[in-house]
């Protein structure tokens, strides 16, 4: 056997402050460690975490929760040995290569994934067979079809998962959505967001892979391609963020926060757009063969203009809006919404000031810790997360078809369009295939 295998032994606004939580329909599993035991307290055991993807994110989130009273590092994972071990000392964890070791482990109650994006989509599934609840950075997909695999194993294996689009638990961005869709400024007329780039294409050079990095499990479905330091990391010059087919730009990197705060003041957390289409000339991203800058693929890449279309005839332009969020134009006023930013014209729509003292990440795990107890869905549960990154995927395949296209968000498809449904998932190199979801 290679290195993989596909087996592994409307809500309300916050109010006051509190969380935003719904109870589920059916009671998710419990894990084992939130479980009281002999010997074990319960619920005021601390809950076991795994880290899967320990970069420059990853780390980021996983001190964070250690930070945290009810939860405790057990274990860390990563396909560069050295990194993890000098992280997993740091933690005082266990280090791992493989992550499918990490979720064996029994004291594991739920793990933080922040892979790269082409990553996500196995390590999300991987961990509901395995049991365990997930924290997943934004995107939390790389394609359509992958968001929606991801939804229905955490559904089957009745886990709690929370994607990481933290500007739900800023107390500015939840009071903005909420006055528009409490009809302060009336009916919406137009939405301008930001101009989020596409990916464009990676043609470096081969450089010596270094030691400990098992470059051939981090190329993962993609085919391998020679190893540069500004593919691997993630926003270098340019890094794998900005390349096909690791990423999907900006367009899902920032575009999953920004574009997210669009779906949640429509209310279209469970649904989106209806149209998409563009505006300009034609997509023609660079092939990068040497470092440089992202400048040049930023310019290339963030032309044709992108626009969606939502019901009731509502427009969403990608274009001078703030990079966390959007302009909202209405009958009765404007607000804009950015990171942890809300305000408004005229002034008085939006009172009194706005933030939270707390870091924002430890707001949002809270809320994942408190629902891993609870069993009830979390203020970015897998079907937002799910449907935000759908939007983003949207304008990218906008660009690269050049033309406009109608989406059926129940269906999650084209209208009779082979060509775009080409573009709702990729292929994947074995043993790299995509589980069943049974």
């Amino acid at each position: 056997m290679g290195y993989f295998s596909n087996k592994v032994s409307r809500r309300r606004f916050i109010r006051d402050g509190a969380a935003l939580t719904a109870a589920v329909a059916a009671p998710y599993v419990i894990p084992s460690g939130v479980l009281a035991t002999p010997g074990r307290p319960g619920a005021n055991d601390r809950i076991g975490i795994g880290g899967i993807g320990v970069g420059r994110q990853g780390s980021a989130v996983v001190k964070i929760a250690s930070r945290s009273k009810n939860a405790r590092i057990v274990a860390v994972a990563d396909v560069n040995r050295p990194r993890v071990e000098q992280f997993a000392a740091k933690m005082k964890a266990e280090p791992y290569s493989d992550y499918r070791e990490l979720l064996e482990r029994n004291d594991v109650d739920a793990v933080i994934t922040a892979t790269t994006d082409h990553w996500r989509v196995l390590t999300c599934i991987h961990a509901c067979q395995a049991g365990k609840d997930i924290y997943a950075e934004k995107p939390m997909s790389h394609t359509v079809r992958e968001g929606r695999l991801i939804v229905q194993a955490v559904r089957k294996h009745r886990r709690v998962l929370q994607t990481g689009s933290q500007q739900r638990s800023m107390a500015a961005n939840r009071t903005g959505c909420e006055l528009i869709r409490n009809g302060r400024i009336g009916k919406i007329t137009k939405i301008i967001a930001h101009n989020y780039q596409s990916p464009w294409e990676c043609g470096l050079p081969a450089q010596p892979v270094p030691e400990g990095l098992d470059w051939d499990v981090w190329c993962g479905p993609n085919e391998v391609v020679p190893y540069h330091i500004d593919l691997y990391t993630p926003r270098a010059k340019p890094g794998w963020i900005s390349f096909r087919p690791y990423s999907g730009g900006e367009m899902t990197g920032w575009g999953a926060h920004g574009l997210d705060q669009v779906q949640w003041a429509l209310g279209m957390d469970e649904s989106g757009p209806v149209e998409v289409w563009t505006e300009g000339e034609k997509f023609a991203p660079p092939t990068y063969t040497q470092p440089e800058s992202r400048d040049r693929g930023n310019k290339m890449c963030g032309k044709p203009k992108v626009f969606f279309r939502y019901p009731d005839d509502i427009v969403v332009e990608l274009g001078d809006g703030p990079g966390g969020g959007a302009i909202f134009v209405g009958e009765k006023g404007t607000i804009t919404i950015g990171r942890n930013l809300c305000k408004s014209d005229p002034s008085e729509i939006v009172k009194g000031p706005l933030g939270d003292r707390e870091n924002h990440i430890a707001l949002h795990l809270r809320n994942w810790l408190d629902c891993i107890r609870s069993r009830e869905k979390p203020i970015c549960d897998v079907e937002i997360g799910h449907r935000s990154a759908t939007v983003c995927h949207l304008g990218n395949i906008a660009r690269w078809t050049g033309r406009k296209l109608r989406w059926d968000p129940v269906k999650e498809v084209f209208p009779d369009d082979d060509e775009a449904n080409e573009f709702l998932d990729r292929q994947r190199r074995k043993p790299y295939e995509l589980p069943e979801i049974i």
